[in-house]
């Protein structure tokens, strides 16, 4: 069926395929054995397809077994797996599927794997609940990472293009296990969810951006929030050419993110040069610290954080 195009492994998957040769293989000696393995867990598309919502990692490894050059190379394998730390069929460590006896081959093709299919859903916002209650698995996928799975298109696209920008990368500074794991696009996301629809905000971000999310992929002015992003950056980078920060810290913190970005967003919108404000002196100010330290899930909160930047760089 995936070979096929009936199941669907999202490109978002693929690269969160993380499972060692070690697991991959221990997986295969449990089909082999006969052990039961947990169920896959897919929603069904509009057009009788499926997505897959839970195991990525097992569906993933049973290809790198058995698959054919074609789908290898669609999953980014460059050739079928070899088996090694087998525990009980230590006789097959260094084999591949086509080393295998022809009647261990015909018991590995003939055993059962429990599917769990979802019913469509049209609603994505609930798809992205579903998502997020299974995905339970030992290597957990973030929130954003969910979210270009369930909201994909031309939305999911732009922030993903957005997200490679020189000054934009220039300004937010990640550490290493976050620059590949979607929090850059769920910063570009905030920056346009909060520049464009804070009035809306309550207090569950999540919800927030899943709702930002959904209506963008719907309706969005991308050549008008393109500018925005692109000149906001721009202007950033060159006033803080060691990015956004405080003190010593090294790392961009969220909140303080949000408030000069935006900030910065609303008063270069409104025709204001930022170059030259000085933003690395009062960006360690005392009442921006506090508006930007604990407790900052609110929309006083957020609302008052924005807009002392925005004072600050008129």
């Amino acid at each position: 069926m995936a070979d096929e195009g009936i199941v669907d492994i999202a490109p978002e998957y693929q690269r969160q395929f993380r499972w060692p040769r070690e697991n991959q293989s221990r997986l295969i000696e449990s089909v082999l054995l006969g052990i039961p393995v947990p169920s896959l867990f897919m929603a069904a598309n509009k057009d009788g397809s499926w997505e897959l919502i839970d195991g990525v990692q097992r569906l993933s490894s049973l290809i790198h077994f058995v698959g054919n050059e074609e789908q290898l190379e669609k999953l980014g394998f460059k050739s079928n797996l070899t088996l090694n730390s087998l525990d009980v069929l230590t006789e097959f460590n260094g084999s591949s599927y086509k080393d295998l006896p022809q009647t261990l081959k015909l018991k590995f093709s003939l055993r059962p794997l429990k599917v769990t299919t979802l019913s469509d859903k049209s609603d994505l916002k609930v798809r992205f609940d579903l998502f997020e209650r299974l995905n339970t698995g030992g290597i957990k996928l973030t929130d954003q990472e969910i979210r270009a799975c369930v909201f994909r298109g031309q939305f999911n696209d732009f922030i993903s293009e957005l997200s490679e920008n020189e000054h934009f990368n220039a300004v937010v500074n990640l550490p290493k296990a976050k620059e590949s794991d979607g929090t850059k696009a769920e910063l570009i996301l905030k920056f346009f969810s909060y520049k464009n629809n804070r009035d809306n905000f309550e207090h569950s971000v999540v919800d927030f951006l899943n709702d930002y999310m959904a209506d963008s992929s719907v309706s969005f002015n991308y050549k008008k929030n393109r500018s925005i992003f692109e000149n906001t950056f721009e202007a950033l980078a060159s006033e803080l050419p060691e990015g956004i920060k405080r003190g010593n810290r090294k790392t961009t913190p969220f909140n303080l993110f949000e408030a000069i970005s935006i900030g910065a967003a609303d008063a270069i919108e409104e025709g204001t040069d930022i170059r030259g404000k000085d933003v690395e002196t009062w960006i360690d100010d005392e009442e921006l610290t506090k508006l930007t330290s604990s407790a900052t899930n609110s929309k006083p909160k957020l609302k008052a954080r924005i807009g002392y930047c925005y004072d600050r760089f008129k």
